[in-house]
């Protein structure tokens, strides 16, 4: 993602009791950042798929402006070298 770019759109794979997901969501609430969360706590055949797709192995999988970020770590991670600015 390019540091200039501003955040249009947020989007985070979730699962119920995923305590690094309610971080990322608690991350973006702090900053006053609206995001779509989608809980796949139920739906192991999107879950997959998402898999497949990021080759990503766990929740949560954020997506901003499109773009695929990572997980928690990867979001703090790439804000604090100042990859992403929010």
């Amino acid at each position: 993602m390019n540091a200039d770019s501003k955040v249009h759109s947020v989007k985070i794979y979730s699962k119920k009791f995923c305590p690094y997901c309610t971080r990322a969501k608690q991350f973006f609430a702090e900053k006053g950042i609206a995001f779509e969360e989608i809980d796949l706590s139920d739906d192991i055949e999107q879950l997959e798929a998402l898999k497949k797709q990021t080759r990503h192995r766990t929740v949560p999988q954020i997506f901003i402006n499109g773009e695929f970020i990572g997980g928690y770590t990867e979001l703090i991670d790439a804000v604090n070298s100042g990859a992403l600015k929010l």
